[in-house]
């Protein structure tokens, strides 16, 4: 294999969806106000640079760790297979930091101090979440801290971008991406039940176990799509976003399996379910946005 290929395989490009999805919904959740293409892309880039380094520095704290193994499904595996280093994945973590961080600069040269603060926080987040002294994933953290960096943050600072001021319609928009985002996690959590415990690991999935674990992956799920309603009745989001629930159906078909999965493996295909549904929500209520705002 390659060394680009290598590298391909340890950034994990399937899973920078949890980036560009909040950056496309606090786009367009201001549309209607302002675009700048510009600052888009850039905004977009150093997400992806952030999410990137974010899986490097945690697939070699949970090498450190112990966490993942030859066997483990999770990871890249290439520190595992001899692919490269665990200090060349370190290093390359702080270098895709550094890349974000860079983008980060340049957009505050345009936008002002509050994007460098968020950019700040985020590199800071995507250490700590292996990383010592924190070790947040570890601290049954993980959920909440996924919600609030991929969540709220991303999509308030991609309308920042845009706008330049924070508004409570971005943050509202925020709750149902963090929530599904959060899921994208929990099922991740709920795979490695197993694995986590043997490691002592805590997290929500391995503290309450199975079929709880299950009920708290439903409530984030379902949770996302009960936000879009509610937000659309008290008018903080336009009647267009309804178009996000299109993407209940597959939701629910995504949460039959889970009394049918029971082995690591079979719970790999919830985890993937759950991204997609993630991806297509976001989608689907970024598109919503975007469309009342060409309408108006």
């Amino acid at each position: 294999m390659n060394i680009v290929k290598v590298w391909l395989l340890a950034l994990r490009p399937l899973s920078f969806t949890a980036a560009v999805i909040p950056v496309l919904a606090g786009t367009a959740v201001v549309a209607d106000q302002n675009f700048r293409p510009g600052l888009f892309v850039l905004a977009l880039i150093g997400s992806v640079a952030l999410q990137g380094g974010t899986n490097l520095v945690n697939d070699y704290f949970d090498h450190i760790w112990g966490t993942d193994t030859a066997d483990s499904l999770g990871p890249s595996g290439v520190i595992q297979r001899g692919l490269l280093s665990p200090r060349a994945v370190l290093i390359g973590g702080f270098v895709m930091f550094a890349i974000g961080a860079a983008i980060g600069l340049v957009i505050t040269a345009f936008v002002g101090w509050p994007v460098l603060v968020l950019g700040v926080v985020s590199v800071i987040g995507g250490y700590a979440y292996t990383g010592p002294p924190f070790k947040l994933a570890y601290r049954a953290l993980g959920e909440v801290t996924v919600f609030l960096l991929m969540g709220v943050i991303i999509v308030m600072g991609a309308a920042y971008v845009q706008v330049e001021q924070f508004t409570l319609e971005a943050f509202l928009a925020s709750v149902p991406v963090g929530l599904l985002t959060a899921a994208i996690l929990h099922a991740n959590n709920l795979r490695d039940i197993q694995d986590d415990r043997a490691n002592h690991k805590l997290t929500l999935a391995s503290l309450a176990g199975r079929p709880i674990a299950d009920y708290e992956l439903i409530a984030l799920v379902l949770g996302a799509f009960v936000a879009v309603g509610a937000l659309v009745i008290t008018q903080d989001a336009p009647v267009t976003t309804l178009i996000a629930l299109l993407a209940l159906i597959p939701a629910l078909r995504l949460l039959a399996m889970l009394p049918r999965s029971e082995t690591p493996r079979s719970l790999n295909a919830v985890l993937a379910g759950t991204a997609g549904v993630h991806m297509l929500f976001g989608t689907l209520w970024a598109l919503g946005f975007a469309i009342d705002a060409w309408v108006s």
